[in-house]
């Protein structure tokens, strides 16, 4: 086999794979090549080692393969290249909106701020957490067969709610070391606090005017829970994206709906009917009242000066009774005959009985023209 060119690593002439198997396969150029044995590879790789460090190879040097030959060359450029390694691996470049940790020897060490930090690794490694980043988990979205959304209210009707909750991180540290599964977390809080607030609330202000009320009290109530367990998560808001009843049923709830609203829109009209008569009834009442006080007061007076008037007549009645009598007379006829068409002569004879002096003869001429035009 002097004239085998050294097997698949394809070397010089004066190899050791030359003096393998030179008695057995004298006819090697008719039949297949052997397999290179274990030995022969690792020889190979040490001898291109070499070439790559700087050291000789092969017999062109008359080492053969024989010992290493590293140079202080190859050694330099293996440190050179092992800084280099070392240090890619160490600096690393905290971005604005991520935080790192680094870890001594896996304990937390301190937190990096955004820029070119240094970790001299191994001794001190970090992990990257994004913080200003939104996260969204959804629930009751159906993707599962334990997230169904189907809660249950205080008036023990059933409401199909969806929602999603925004967080971010705020303490990396606590983020990484607190929670096992964040997410899962945030969503089992998110979860726990809705099913509170439901089973606390009625159907129908969940479906028509609570919806801003409720998204607000489970954010309050997440991240309260969230901050027990020193997860480092804020809670930003919550998007509050269905509220109905579940699918089977929405028909027939749709019915009671309709039928709960011409039940207050019948009573609506039933207590405008009730106080619009209450007030009437009131107000008459408060007339009447009005009307009573002021006869009352009316006839009082009137009694009261009828009194008074009868005793200061009295009083002078007792002073001048000739004088007293006599007005009282003529005030009574005045009241009596005031009214008639009469005219009364005292001391004149008639015309026919006297001479009837101090008397005018009168025409009643305007009495006769107003009787001639009215007939």
């Amino acid at each position: 086999m002097s004239g085998n060119s050294g097997g698949p690593w394809g070397g010089g002439g004066n190899r050791g794979g030359g003096n393998r198997g030179g008695g057995n396969d004298g006819g090697r150029g008719d039949g297949p090549k052997p397999i290179p044995e274990i030995d022969e590879i690792v020889k190979k790789g040490q001898e291109q080692l070499r070439v790559l460090m700087g050291g000789g190879g092969g017999g062109s040097n008359g080492r053969g393969t024989g010992g290493p030959g590293f140079s202080k060359r190859g050694v330099l450029l293996g440190m050179v290249a092992l800084v280099a390694m070392w240090a890619f691996a160490s600096f690393y470049t905290v971005r604005p909106e991520e935080r790192s940790v680094e870890l001594l020897f896996g304990q937390y060490y301190k937190t990096g701020n955004p820029g070119l930090n240094f970790a001299p690794w191994p001794v001190i490694t970090h992990e990257i957490v994004q913080v200003t980043t939104e996260r969204v988990t959804e629930v009751g979205t159906g993707r599962s067969a334990l997230d169904t959304g189907l809660m249950l209210t205080r008036d023990e009707a059933v409401v199909d709610i969806e929602f999603q909750v925004v967080w971010n991180v705020t303490d990396p540290a606590r983020f990484l070391f607190n929670l096992a599964d964040p997410r899962e977390t945030v969503r089992a809080a998110s979860e726990s606090g809705m099913r509170d607030i439901i089973a606390r609330s009625e159907l129908s202000p969940i479906l028509n005017r609570d919806r801003g009320a409720i998204a607000a009290d489970l954010r309050a109530a997440v991240q309260e829970l969230l901050d027990s367990y020193e997860s480092g998560i804020s809670v930003i808001r919550v998007n509050f994206d269905k509220a109905d009843p579940p699918e089977g049923v929405i028909n027939a709830f749709r019915d009671v709906q309709t039928a709960r609203q011409e039940r207050d829109r019948l009573e609506r009209e039933a207590d405008a009917y009730a106080n619009r008569v209450l007030a009437q009834a009131r107000g008459q009442s408060a007339q009447l009242q009005e009307e009573a006080e002021a006869y009352r007061a009316e006839v009082v007076n009137n009694a009261q000066g009828e009194a008074a008037r009868f005793v200061s007549v009295y009083s002078e009645y007792v002073n001048a009774p000739e004088v007293t009598r006599k007005r009282m007379y003529l005030e009574t006829m005045e009241r009596v005959l005031g009214d008639m068409n009469l005219t009364i002569l005292d001391n004149v004879t008639s015309a026919e009985g006297g001479t009837g002096q101090g008397v005018l003869p009168f025409l009643p001429l305007e009495a006769v023209t107003r009787q001639r035009s009215a007939n």
